[in-house]
């Protein structure tokens, strides 16, 4: 409905960042299991499925990934493509859809304050927080407390040389 939003991720990126500012004196109010947690799960919900076909992951990497959400790739690939991005940019698993990651890094290029981050290696997905609100999860930095034996991405040396690895896109 609202997908061509994503089309705009410069003022996404706006948005975002109004958002994470404007609702940090509501800190408190996003808890979970608390009162609001229903009604904050049931908003998220609708306006990001919208938007951007969330699957309520509980993890939302948007504003990393071009504002595109990486749960919507066949193999729910959260480091950017497989190998089987096709010539034309197109999905080898669904050959009628453009990869997910080819328009991730197309959009963060028009990303002038969180674009860079799509270089940057995400953590694997915590299926426990699953269905849970990505807001009250980075609210609270449950969304970065990972499990135990899980290595925090910031302390593995990647380095990703973009130039060349989304050619396909051109």
């Amino acid at each position: 409905m609202f997908r061509w939003l994503q089309n705009y991720p410069h003022l996404l990126e706006i948005l975002w960042q109004f958002f994470e500012i404007g609702l940090s004196p509501l800190k408190r109010l996003f808890n979970p299991g608390g009162f609001f947690e229903p009604a904050i799960i049931a908003i998220e919900k609708t306006g990001k499925r919208a938007v951007f076909n969330c699957q309520m992951c509980g993890q939302c990497v948007l504003h990393s990934t071009g504002m595109t959400c990486p749960m919507n790739c066949p193999k729910n690939l959260r480091n950017g493509p497989c190998g089987g991005v096709r010539q034309n940019g197109h999905c080898e698993v669904k050959p009628e859809m453009m990869c997910v990651w080819v328009e991730a890094y197309e959009r963060s290029l028009k990303m002038p304050t969180y674009g860079h981050q799509i270089a940057e290696l995400q953590p694997p997905l915590n299926k426990k927080l699953e269905g849970s609100s990505s807001w009250i999860n980075m609210f609270n930095e449950i969304d970065t407390d990972y499990p135990k034996g899980w290595v925090n991405t910031e302390d593995v040396p990647v380095k990703f040389h973009l130039e060349g690895l989304f050619a396909a896109s051109k």
